[in-house]
């Protein structure tokens, strides 16, 4: 049981859909995870079950949120996935960061825009990275899956511009390393290696 303080979001463990197939998709390279994972995520997120058990019952609390977070995570005990399901209230984004794992996720409810982003600099100079944005794209459940690769290649932003709760679940493979990714600011050119929260 969790002690919580109203008005406080919570993080709960989820028992997994298919903890075979999370473990499966784990053992694959990046691009064979990423081709298989985004089509697993497009069928969770219209399992009626999975919808009533897990998605649903956030929008009470989702109403009280005043930013971004993690409503539910189970992550494999060897550390090789973890899928979280993101609730984000209307207005709120993510830092532009990227993952030391590859990842997907799909939207279950509403939409989230995702903005990404390519690095101009040879990651030579430390803590410093030019970025350019490259594309943006909003994604609902009918748009399927978002796809990012390790570092550099998955650098990307993602928020709710719209005015109603939008919920995501999202899937990572392996970290490369103890991080759990990078932060960005472009305003400075600044990059800094960010630890689990």
């Amino acid at each position: 049981m969790h002690e919580r303080i109203v008005g406080e979001p919570v993080t709960t463990i989820l028992p997994a859909p298919d903890t075979s197939e999370l473990h499966r998709l784990s053992c694959l390279t990046p691009e064979l995870a990423l081709r298989e994972a985004a089509p697993f995520l497009a069928h969770l997120v219209r399992d009626l079950t999975f919808l009533d058990v897990h998605i649903l019952p956030l929008f009470e609390e989702a109403r009280e949120a005043e930013d971004w977070y993690v409503a539910h995570r189970y992550d494999g005990q060897d550390g090789s996935y973890s899928l979280q399901v993101f609730v984000w209230p209307p207005g709120t984004t993510t830092k532009i960061h990227d993952h030391t794992s590859w990842g997907a996720y799909c939207c279950a409810v509403g939409s989230v825009l995702e903005e990404r982003y390519e690095r101009l600099d040879d990651s030579s100079r430390f803590n410093h990275a030019r970025l350019k944005k490259v594309w943006q794209l909003s994604w609902s459940k009918v748009d399927g899956a978002s796809t990012v690769l390790p570092y550099d290649e998955g650098i990307h932003r993602v928020g709710n511009p719209g005015e109603e709760v939008a919920i995501s679940v999202h899937l990572y493979g392996p970290r490369q390393g103890k991080l759990d990714g990078r932060d960005y600011d472009t305003s400075c050119n600044y990059v800094c290696d960010r630890m689990e929260a």
